[in-house]
């Protein structure tokens, strides 16, 4: 793949792109002739950024296509993709000339620029490419059905990437973080590694090009000496493997210096520099049957110390696309080295994952179209890239253990995930109702732990509740998406009914009783119910809705005295009645900074967590309640810089929405210029929300977030 992305990147004419087609797919029929002859004449006129004649793109797509796959239909595709996007030709006649299969492709390949015209946002947008990216990748994986249009599309981006330096810095910024949302997880996802790691590579470098310069650099000032090292690996071990037993042609060792997005994971997931990353080198081995693998490890183990905690065996227990190789790491006097272990066909199915069904086995019928419903599972919908990136490395980017249900069926997870992680990937329905596990037929907590090779029961109940603490526990994005959503629908609820309870004790604490009916109707008249919901947990909030329902009240003849605040013990109280007593109940302990909730018995109220389960059958009950909140809350101060629209009232509006969001501005700076276009607005904020990006996540709905520290240890430490 190397040797052929560096040839079609100094490829300027069609005489040679051609020529190095006809090297990767020496095969040709008529059929291919007609198309290659088709494609031409269609793009005859159109040229790419780069002034280069716009066939050389399909032809150089076809190329690589031809290098993953030995499938004629899918080089015909390959090189017909743009005629029906970008040419007067429609479907019909390429169904006419070539055959249904490759229409069928070809317009896949159509559908995808479609949806990705659609639903990503222009390049002169100001809001964020990630999240209507992500919308693109869900559509795109529930579009297609046949496999092979994926692999097509893979293709292509990758020829885009290679010749991305022509297009203005913004557009190749917003391609190669499209690349990384979308492209690269499915590369990975269908186990072509040789373009998912080529993909993965190129988006770091336009994406963060400083952290990819340092590793470059890095790696070129040692480059001799990993060399070397690398050598007198495969040099040792060649000989190993013939001192026992394995002969010339039966096998093959050859070693690489890692991908650079690789070592950026992992010095981003350890903490660390470029210069701390030991094991940058790896060696392959390859050999002919499965259990050669097993005695070829036997070898390296019985001559090299092993790192016993990052073996993985993969030929028993494959990866969900099919991957199959043992991992092991390795260290002598010469270094670490990491060494996987695979046959010659394991080896093909690593490079090229499901196109290797193609490219390996000739005469194939395609009347099949493989459906990807397994692939459904990318589904991000978080508008933040930072926790994209985030739920990225739980899915996609970790070490992943194999695990099995009662009846044998596999489930590939990341490692470290909890038995709650396995019962969101069996089924949403399944986490929901989960109340424990069996683990290899022992009863174990929801938050337990799985090893590689588990085998995992969920025990459910249609009463069971999801704990909004789990969300930090949990790896996957569908148990974190699972949590979240059952959560925020809990509070939602709960705030709607402690609203209704509240204002309604105001009004029965008033010359004239109103009932909850009353209340509820008042409520359905109110312009921004949802937002007056939120008054159990905001006091600014409270005070707007209260001071409109008294008007209300006064308008119909009832006298009200205006609620007041007080503080009694830790807790700080807005009601119009005296509140003698302060009691916790028995069923749940909120701590300091939780949310709570007051019930009123005459003149004594009863704390509760908000999402305790009595808490919720006193609120549905109707019980009085008062608004409380805490005095002594734990605070955090972060420092926000939002980009602001230049326009009249942006200010007063930024504040209101901070205020909603509980947020008192310590301070604030206007007037930050990034450009003639953009201004920036920096704030000190101070808020009782501690979790950093939870908050993040609130803000970057509302904003455009361009940076958030937290201050909070620079306070600690005055």
């Amino acid at each position: 793949m190397e040797a052929l992305l560096n040839k079609a990147q100094n490829i300027n004419t069609i005489e040679e792109a051609e020529k190095l087609l006809f090297d990767y797919h020496p095969t040709q029929s008529p059929l291919f002739h007609k198309a290659l002859s088709l494609a031409k004449e269609a793009h005859a006129h159109q040229k790419r950024k780069s002034g280069e004649p716009y066939i050389i793109h399909p032809i150089l797509v076809a190329t690589i296509t031809a290098l993953v796959s030995n499938d004629k239909a899918m080089i015909i595709a390959a090189l017909l993709h743009d005629v029906v996007e970008d040419t007067d030709y429609e479907i019909e006649e390429i169904a006419q000339i070539f055959g249904e299969d490759v229409a069928y492709m070809v317009e896949g390949l159509t559908k995808i620029e479609d949806i990705r015209e659609e639903e990503l946002v222009p390049s002169t947008s100001d809001k964020k490419l990630i999240s209507s990216a992500l919308t693109f990748r869900k559509m795109l994986i529930s579009s297609i059905k046949d496999v092979r249009v994926l692999v097509v599309k893979l293709c292509d981006r990758l020829h885009n990437m290679i010749t991305l330096d022509a297009l203005p810095k913004e557009k190749q910024q917003r391609i190669a973080e499209e690349t990384m949302v979308v492209y690269a997880p499915i590369a990975h996802r269908l186990g072509i590694s040789q373009i998912k790691n080529r993909l993965e590579d190129l988006s770091f470098l336009y994406i963060y090009p400083e952290a990819y310069k340092k590793i470059e650099d890095y790696i070129e000032g040692n480059r001799q000496n990993l060399k070397l090292k690398l050598n007198t690996f495969v040099s040792n071990i060649n000989k190993l493997m013939k001192e026992h037993g394995f002969h010339e042609g039966e096998f093959e060792v050859f070693g690489r210096v890692k991908h650079y997005y690789s070592m950026y994971q992992k010095m981003q997931r350890k903490g660390i520099g470029v210069d701390e990353v030991l094991d940058m080198i790896a060696i392959r081995v390859l050999v002919k049957e499965d259990i050669d693998c097993y005695k070829v490890l036997g070898v390296l183990h019985l001559n090299y110390k092993p790192i016993i905690s990052r073996f993985k065996d993969y030929i028993t227990l494959p990866k969900e696309n099919g991957y199959a190789t043992i991992h092991t790491t390795l260290f002598n006097d010469d270094g670490i080295v990491e060494a996987q272990i695979r046959t010659f066909e394991m080896h093909k199915t690593a490079e090229f994952g499901i196109a290797a069904h193609w490219r390996y086995k000739d005469g194939r019928e395609h009347k099949n179209r493989v459906n990807l419903d397994w692939l459904e599972s990318l589904q991000y919908q978080n508008d933040s890239i930072e926790e994209f990136y985030s739920l990225a490395k739980g899915d996609l980017f970790v070490d992943d253990i194999v695990v099995f249900s009662p009846d044998g069926d596999t489930y590939t997870l990341p490692r470290k995930s909890v038995a709650l992680d396995f019962a969101y990937a069996v089924h949403s329905e399944i986490g929901d109702k989960a109340i424990s596990a069996l683990v290899n037929k022992r009863k174990v907590s929801l938050l337990t732990t799985l090893k590689n090779g588990d085998i995992v029961r969920i025990l459910t109940d249609k009463e069971a509740q999801v704990h909004c603490s789990w969300y930090d526990t949990v790896m996957t994005s569908r148990a974190k998406d699972g949590i979240r959503s059952a959560c925020n629908a809990k509070i939602k609820e709960c705030n709607r009914l402690a609203a209704i309870n509240i204002l309604t004790e105001l009004a029965n604490r008033c010359s004239s009783r109103l009932s909850h009916n009353d209340i509820e109707e008042m409520f359905q008249e109110c312009s921004l119910k949802e937002n007056a919901y939120k008054l159990t947990s905001n006091r600014g909030i409270y005070k707007e809705v209260s001071s409109k329902f008294l008007e209300q009240f006064n308008a119909k003849g009832i006298t009200c005295a205006v609620p007041k605040e007080t503080i009694k013990e830790h807790f700080r109280f807005i009601s119009n009645f005296e509140i003698k007593e302060v009691e916790f109940d028995y069923c749940c302990h909120p701590k300091m900074g939780d949310e709570i909730v007051a019930f009123v018995e005459k003149d004594k109220v009863i704390i509760h967590h908000k999402l305790c389960q009595e808490a919720y059958k006193l609120m549905s009950a109707k019980k009085p309640m008062v608004f409380v909140a805490w005095v002594d809350e734990q605070t955090a101060r972060y420092q926000l810089i939002i980009s602001l629209q230049n326009r009249k009232g942006i200010l007063a509006e930024l504040l209101h929405k901070l205020a909603n969001l509980d947020l008192n501005v310590i301070n604030i700076e206007l007037g930050i210029k990034s450009s003639e276009s953009a201004e920036f607005c920096k704030l000190e904020v101070e808020t009782k929300e501690q979790n950093m990006k939870r908050l993040q996540e609130k803000l970057s709905k509302k904003f455009k977030l361009v940076e958030m520290i937290n201050l909070d240890d620079a306070y600690r430490k005055n």
